[in-house]
């Protein structure tokens, strides 16, 4: 059994094509769990299932395979609970495992089904999709010549997914534009790499965690030493970008959190029997206490990574920049099934130290910064589903005993990048802008704030 607090049709299930998808595992699977007894009355409702099942076999105009049958009708009962809940085929289930190992074959996308159109969350980083222009908020429209639209979300995976070195065309309509336009992306091995980083002006320290995987937290701290001994031990801050992190395995949230708080509770779980609560709690070797941090986040940072973030700031240990988290904060147990096929069932909630729920709610920044965008991307941008958005989403959990937290303390407005009438000339300036690099107004701020940081604590020593 593994545990995951990952995040269709808005019936909305986030999935990452090649598949990676939105969740966080907790442990590695285990042996198939006993089933209870059922009672005498859910034997009678039963009844009506067998009574179909056998008119289907023996009337039905053509002869039909069992075993479709009764996966669909699994299906067709975990679609009546939230929309993370879910069967996984004996080929699903294996691509999953694998997933969690951090590669895997595809595209390289975070997907979504919204109001029967498959749309896209975020290409993951240096992935074909990504190379290719996909931008979030993309509505795929086709896949090769099928119309995506009500393509059930797994049928839809399935067509995009394939062998490295294939290729597939999807056709993508984005906000702005006059007419769809074709992708023809070659698939490729995924093989994500979990944490990135980088010394930011010879001092402050950049950390990227792209989805929380086995080894996160190993290569976390190779990660912080190479950047302790690129600074020569004078490192003066950290950033810790959570942006577009769609979740991964929760016992790596837990470390990475433990890497920031020395004590005191970083999560806790509770599901509908006594047996399911949980709390973890954080321990005082290993911890790190001497770098001013800033955590950075946005609607893509679900699960996981709202774990790590609640923990941060419900300690008070650092700081969270940037837009409102995804808000996800259910709990899935995976159950492997005899036939090699596996179901995953949304068992439980979290909560973070003080109580609160982020349930459809997320985390709200201590630090709104909003990202400035060009004109171009302004025009292609759609809104981002959040949790609260998905049909059949669960409540928060709450019963009235915390309050969660409505507003940030501090807003940074948003910069507005003027409008002008542009010539050819213009235009193709425009073209030649697309190339470079766009400037990451979130993480300017992140380091303006390690900066500050510095600068006040010298002034309250001269005191």
């Amino acid at each position: 059994m593994s545990r995951w607090t990952g995040n269709g049709r808005l019936k909305t299930v986030l999935i990452i094509l090649t598949v990676f998808i939105l969740g966080v595992s907790l442990g590695s699977v285990s042996k198939v769990h006993k089933v209870s007894a059922l009672s005498s009355n859910v034997y009678d409702e039963m009844k009506a299932f067998i009574d179909v099942f056998g008119y289907i076999q023996k009337e039905y105009v053509e002869e039909s395979n069992s075993k479709n049958l009764v996966y669909g009708a699994i299906k067709g009962m975990l679609e009546t609970l939230d929309p993370h809940s879910s069967f996984m085929p004996p080929e699903m289930f294996k691509e999953t495992q694998s997933e969690m190992k951090g590669r895997f074959e595809g595209l390289g996308i975070e997907i979504t089904v919204k109001d029967g159109i498959l749309t896209v969350v975020a290409p993951i980083e240096d992935t074909p999709a990504y190379k290719a222009g996909i931008l979030a908020g993309d509505q795929i429209l086709m896949i090769e010549k099928d119309v995506t639209k009500n393509m059930s979300l797994m049928e839809a995976v399935k067509r995009m997914r394939g062998p490295k070195g294939t290729k597939v065309t999807i056709t993508i309509m984005r906000e702005g534009l006059i007419k769809p336009m074709e992708f023809s992306i070659i698939r490729d091995v995924i093989p994500i790499r979990s944490v990135r980083s980088e010394l930011l002006e010879k001092q402050y320290g950049y950390i990227r965690i792209s989805q929380f995987q086995e080894k996160t937290d190993a290569d976390f701290d190779k990660a912080l030493k190479a950047l302790e001994e690129e600074s020569k031990g004078k490192l003066m801050g950290l950033i810790l970008d959570l942006r577009n992190n769609p979740g991964g395995m929760l016992d790596q949230a837990v470390k990475i959190s433990d890497r920031f708080v020395d004590s005191g509770v970083i999560v806790s779980i509770e599901g509908r029997k006594e047996e399911q609560n949980q709390k973890f709690y954080a321990h005082g070797p290993g911890t790190i206490n001497s770098y001013p941090l800033v955590v950075l986040v946005n609607g893509g940072s679900a699960s996981a990574s709202e774990i790590v973030a609640g923990a941060v700031q419900d300690h008070g240990r650092g700081v969270i920049l940037g837009t409102q988290t995804f808000g996800k904060g259910s709990v899935q147990t995976i159950y492997p099934l005899k036939d090699g096929a596996g179901l995953r069932l949304t068992t439980a909630r979290y909560f973070t130290p003080s109580g609160r729920s982020i349930q459809a709610k997320g985390i709200a920044p201590d630090i709104i910064v909003k990202p400035v965008r060009s004109e171009e991307d302004k025009e292609g941008a759609l809104k981002m589903p959040a949790e609260k958005d998905l049909e059949r989403h669960l409540g928060d959990g709450d019963k009235g005993q915390v309050k969660e937290k409505e507003k940030p303390k501090k807003e940074e407005p948003k910069k507005e990048t003027p409008k002008k009438e542009e010539s050819k000339k213009e235009e193709s300036k425009k073209e030649e802008v697309k190339e470079k690099k766009p400037a990451d107004n979130q993480l300017e701020r992140a380091v303006e704030l390690l900066k500050s940081w510095e600068i006040f604590k010298n002034l309250a020593k001269k005191r």
